[in-house]
């Protein structure tokens, strides 16, 4: 992934991104400390569906954790639960932020392997840079987990864990999918495109292409518009792809930090309207944040497919902690995150188990 258009996110993005401050004052983190210093916990906060996993003889390790930055509002929770999980089994956590960086992510982790640190985890730039820092933890014998964002390759051992991106994508397209068959006509499908170079957006890209696929007579040919991650690309694209194609019917964003781009290109059109509204067009997206949930309760979105936040969160950090425990400097494991689509025929039921649902909202 170019660190260039990475580093765009954070400046292009700002609606889409959660405030740190905010967004740890709502797990219970009264500061922040981005060198690595302990945080301080409000013991009067309560997390939503926090998930710790005891780990027997964790007490007093160092684990480092280094991540890419915090640009959206899944890397924050993410990040402030693995915290919270590590503080409450009295682990030392050791904070490394690249700032987006790939090459300063490395020099970072080789820090804090001088450190003698007892585990690693990441949440790396890119699937390339995955590799060459797990590969580096390996040198040094000290386990690695890799938190949601998995390595380009298997030339390195590490653990890590992942969301079925596919499996989630073809989920909610599939309810999407049934959407359109009610239409009586076929729809013209348009897919918002993450950064191809981290294999997330690769994997749901490919749910969304299979999905297309399967309903030939549903689906004419799909518009895609590259984002690469980035608010400004996308909104850009997806005006000049409304304008060539003003009868889209369906839109699918790679991840559901886009919803502000879609809403300010398809509100001056008429087009951002409720369900069941005759201008309503088809959405639906990944990830299962606060504002996909919103949405979904407005019934402007159809579906949502949805990683499980806090069961990633709990299993890298207790896999890193058992592999330290016993001594098993280089743990080769992956974890599946099956996840789940959230629409609007089960909305009433498993909207619990979406973390966008049940994290308080960022404010802006």
């Amino acid at each position: 992934m170019r660190q260039g258009v990475r580093r765009s996110v954070r400046s292009a993005s700002r609606l889409a991104c959660v405030p740190l401050t905010v967004a740890l004052a709502a797990f219970g983190f009264s500061g922040v400390e981005r060198a690595g210093a302990q945080q301080t916990p409000n013991p009067t906060a309560q997390p939503a569906r926090q998930q710790t996993t005891a780990v027997p003889g964790a007490r007093g390790k160092r684990v480092c954790f280094a991540y890419q930055d915090l640009e959206t509002e899944f890397w924050v929770a993410g990040h402030t639960s693995i915290l919270r999980s590590a503080q409450t089994q009295g682990v030392q956590v050791i904070e490394r932020n690249a700032n987006e960086d790939a090459n300063r992510q490395l020099e970072q982790v080789r820090d804090c392997i001088s450190q003698r640190v007892d585990g690693i985890i990441i949440i790396p730039q890119d699937g390339a840079s995955a590799v060459t820092i797990a590969q580096a933890a390996n040198r040094a014998g000290i386990p690695i987990g890799i938190f949601n964002r998995p390595p380009a390759n298997n030339n390195a051992r590490a653990i890590t864990v992942v969301a079925d991106n596919y499996a989630i994508s073809v989920a909610a397209m599939e309810h999407m999918a049934s959407q359109a068959q009610r239409l009586g006509r076929q729809v013209k499908p348009l897919i918002l495109v993450g950064d191809l170079g981290d294999p997330n957006a690769v994997e749901r890209k490919r749910g969304f292409d299979a999905v297309i696929a399967k309903y030939p007579n549903v689906f004419s040919r799909p518009i895609e518009v590259a984002t690469r991650w980035d608010a400004a690309t996308a909104l850009a694209g997806l005006q000049n792809a409304m304008q060539a194609n003003p009868d889209v019917g369906l839109i699918f964003t790679s991840s559901d930090f886009m919803y502000p781009q879609i809403r300010a290109v398809l509100q001056p059109l008429g087009k951002w309207q409720p369900i069941g509204n005759p201008n309503h067009i088809i959405l639906g997206g990944v990830d299962g944040d606060s504002t996909a949930c919103g949405l979904m309760r407005q019934r402007y979105v159809d579906a949502t497919g949805v990683q499980d936040l806090f069961f990633e969160a709990d299993a890298v950090l207790t896999a890193v902690l058992r592999a330290a425990v016993a001594r098993t400097p280089q743990p080769n494991q992956r974890i599946n995150d099956p996840g789940f689509a959230l629409t609007q025929a089960n909305i009433g039921t498993m909207a619990n188990r979406m973390w966008g649902c049940v994290v308080p909202p960022p404010r802006r």
